[in-house]
C-alpha cells in the first residue's frame, strides 16, 4: 500500500477486522506485503508493524510477489510513476487518486491494458457511494444521457448551512473548516477542482469518451453571497454546487458531451435538494432505466476505505481466476462542447432605476440575444428597484452577452447575481 493517511490507516484496519470475511469472499487471505510512508515515526490513527513500513515506494511496487498496489498517496507524483512501475512489474492496482485519473487517465489505462492487469478506482469519486461500478458495468447495456451530482461534501456543508441558518459564505467556511470538513486552504473544494476531477471521471464513464479536468468548466461557491440563497429560497430552491455531465448535440448535428462544474439552484422537489451537510449524491439519468440516485458518505476515511476494499476484493478475484476486469471504454470518441454551447437556464438579479420602461428596455435586451424569459419579479426599493429574471434554456454565450449588454445600460445599476437553474422541466 502507498500512503498511511486517513484512507491509507482505515485500509489497514479493515484488512485486519475482516481478514476472515475478505478470505472467505476471495478465495485467498490477503496479506499486506508492505506499506510505504514518507516518514517511519509519522503519526498514525492504526499501528503498522515496523516491519512492514518504508520510505522506499519504489522498491515496494517492484517487488515480484506483489499482486496488488492500493495507492491513496494523491497528487500527481509521485503517484503516477509508481502506479506505472506497479502495472509494468505485474502488479493490479486500486487507487483513490481523482486528480490523476483526471488528468491523465489514459496513460494509466494504456498501461494496464499492455500489461494484462486492472485498474480500479471506485474511490476516486464520491467515497462510500458505488457510483463507478453501476456506470462500467450495471448501465453497460443501457445509454446514460446526464449524470448531476453533488461530488463534495465540503461545499455542500458550506451551502447547506448557508440555506438552514442564514450565514454568509465566510461564516459557513469557517464553521465547516472548525468542525474538520474543510481544510485549512480550502481552494481545491471551495473553487471546483475536486468536483471537477470527479466529473471528468463520471463524465468518461457514462458517455465512453475521453474527458479530462481541463475539458470541465468550473465555477467555485466564492461568490454565493447570502442574497443568491435567499432569491433561491423565495423560488422554493436551494443552491447546490454541481457536476453535471451530460449528453448534447453539436451544431452538426452530432452527440457530443457537456460537462461542467458550478452553483446552481435547484428546486426543493428535486431529490438532490435534500442532500444535507457533507453527504454527496450522485443523479443519472439513461433511455431505458429511468432515473436513478446515489447517496451516502462522499468523503472520510472509512467510508473511502470501504470503495477501496471493494475493489480489492474484485481485482484479487481476477488475479486467482487469471482474468481482469472492464478496462477503459472509450470507442465513442465524442467531442467536448465548449461552455458557450451549453444550455440550461439562468436567474439573473438586476438593479435598475425604478423609472417607467425599465422592464420593457430590459425585456429587450434578453430578446436581442436569443434568450427567452419565463418569469420577471419586480421590488421597489425607492430610486432603485430589483428585477429577477428566471429564462427559459439558452446558450451560455447568449446569457454573456446579455449580461454583457446589460451592464452596458444607463438605467441598469448593477447586474448583482448571475446563476444557471438546474433540475427543471421547460
Amino acid at each position: 500500500m502507498l500512503g498511511c493517511g486517513s484512507v491509507g490507516s482505515q485500509v489497514v484496519r479493515l484488512l485486519r477486522e475482516q481478514a476472515d470475511d475478505l478470505a472467505a469472499r476471495i478465495g485467498a487471505p490477503v496479506e499486506l506485503a508492505g506499506v510505504a510512508v514518507r516518514r517511519l515515526d509519522g503519526a498514525r490513527e492504526v499501528e503498522v508493524p515496523a516491519e512492514l513500513l518504508t520510505t522506499d515506494a519504489a522498491a515496494l511496487v517492484a517487488r515480484d510477489d506483489v499482486d496488488v498496489v492500493i495507492e491513496v498517496i494523491g497528487g500527481i507524483e509521485p503517484a503516477r510513476s509508481l502506479i506505472l512501475s506497479a502495472l509494468e512489474h505485474g502488479a493490479s492496482v486500486v487507487t483513490a487518486n481523482k486528480a490523476l485519473l483526471a488528468e491523465d487517465g489514459a496513460t494509466l489505462f494504456e498501461a494496464a491494458e499492455k500489461a494484462g492487469r486492472d485498474l480500479y478506482y471506485e474511490a476516486a469519486v464520491a467515497g462510500a457511494i458505488p457510483i463507478l461500478r453501476p456506470l462500467r458495468e450495471s448501465l453497460a447495456g443501457d445509454k446514460v444521457t446526464r449524470v448531476l451530482g453533488i461530488v463534495n461534501g465540503t461545499t455542500n456543508f458550506i451551502l447547506d448551512k448557508m440555506d438552514t441558518s442564514g450565514a454568509g459564505f465566510g461564516d459557513a467556511l469557517e464553521e465547516a473548516q472548525a468542525l474538520g470538513y474543510a481544510e485549512a486552504d480550502p481552494t481545491a473544494d471551495v473553487e471546483g477542482f475536486d468536483a471537477a476531477a470527479k466529473a471528468a471521471i463520471l463524465a468518461s464513464l457514462a458517455f465512453h469518451s475521453r474527458v479530462t479536468a481541463n475539458d470541465v468548466h468550473r465555477e467555485g461557491i466564492t461568490e454565493v453571497s447570502a442574497g443568491d440563497v435567499r432569491s433561491a429560497r423565495d423560488m422554493d430552491s436551494v443552491v447546490k454546487l454541481l457536476a453535471i455531465a451530460e449528453l448534447r448535440t453539436d451544431d452538426q448535428g452530432e452527440e457530443a458531451v457537456s460537462v461542467r462544474v458550478h452553483p446552481a439552484m435547484i428546486p426543493r422537489s428535486h431529490p438532490l435538494a435534500s442532500v444535507r451537510e457533507a453527504y454527496n449524491a450522485v443523479f443519472v439519468e439513461s433511455e431505458a432505466a429511468g432515473q436513478l440516485m446515489f447517496y451516502g458518505p462522499g468523503a472520510g476515511g472509512s467510508p473511502t476505505a470501504s470503495a477501496v476494499l471493494g475493489d480489492l476484493v474484485t481485482v484479487a478475484r481476477n488475479h486467482r481466476q487469471g482474468t481482469r476486469g472492464v478496462g477503459e471504454s472509450a470507442y465513442a470518441d465524442r467531442a467536448v462542447l465548449p461552455m458557450g454551447e451549453t444550455r440550461t437556464r439562468y436567474h439573473v438579479a438586476i438593479d435598475v432605476d425604478d423609472k417607467a420602461g425599465v422592464l420593457a428596455a430590459v425585456a429587450l435586451a434578453f430578446a436581442e440575444h436569443g434568450v427567452s424569459i419565463q418569469t420577471v419579479r419586480q421590488e421597489g426599493r425607492g430610486d432603485d428597484a430589483q428585477l429577477v429574471v428566471v429564462s427559459h434554456e439558452a446558450t451560455d454565450a447568449a446569457l454573456a452577452a446579455t449580461v454583457d449588454h446589460l451592464r452596458g445600460m444607463d438605467i441598469v445599476r448593477e447586474v448583482t447575481s448571475v446563476m444557471r437553474v438546474e433540475g427543471t422541466e421547460e
